[in-house]
């Protein structure tokens, strides 16, 4: 028999496919190398799209905030000139009632009473006045009662005043304003 020896064509084509294998390895390496890089580009680029879009959005979102704090300080200053509005057409509203109060008080003072001062706080008129007796007295707080602008008068002090005669008397009273029931119709 003939002798053959096929160890150097096995240890070629053994180097063959290890070349072969290593060019493979190095070409799948290659491709999976440029996979990544490929994939780290489009992630990158869907982040860079993401925060322009978030800086977008930043941006818009101070330029609403500005107009909102802008159209809370005009609503601020609308509600201020309403309350002013307000408070002036109660002030002309009340100025005929300021008279009437008056004249109810000058109405109401019976014979030998008179008034040294008046003071209005809100609905409330304290009077100090001099009157000839205690039925003067009793007679303007009547008076006062019976009164469609007046209300609930209330004694807060008598004194004797022997400077204005023998029985007259120093007196501090309270009175209610009430609005006749025609004029809280008509005023609202």
């Amino acid at each position: 028999m003939a002798q053959i020896n096929l160890l150097p064509w096995r240890d070629e084509r053994r180097q063959e496919l290890k070349k072969e294998f290593l060019t493979i390895l190095a070409i799948v390496l290659a491709v999976a190398v440029g996979l990544v890089i490929l994939a780290d580009r489009v992630v990158n680029s869907q982040i860079d799209n993401q925060q322009a879009r978030n800086n977008y959005l930043s941006e818009n979102i101070r330029d609403l905030d500005k107009k909102v704090a802008e159209i809370q300080e005009l609503q601020r200053k609308r509600n201020q000139l309403l309350e002013r509005m307000r408070v002036i057409q109660e002030l002309q509203g009340n100025r005929p009632i300021i008279v009437r109060i008056l004249d109810q008080l000058v109405r109401t003072v019976p014979d030998g009473v008179f008034y040294t001062s008046l003071d209005a706080r809100e609905k409330t008129i304290t009077i100090s006045g001099v009157a000839e007796s205690n039925n003067r007295v009793s007679s303007l707080m009547r008076r006062l009662d019976a009164s469609d602008w007046l209300a609930e008068p209330n004694l807060d002090q008598v004194k004797a005043a022997p400077q204005y005669g023998d029985q007259a008397n120093t007196f501090n009273l309270t009175v209610k304003v009430q609005l006749p029931q025609s004029e809280q119709d008509a005023g609202g």
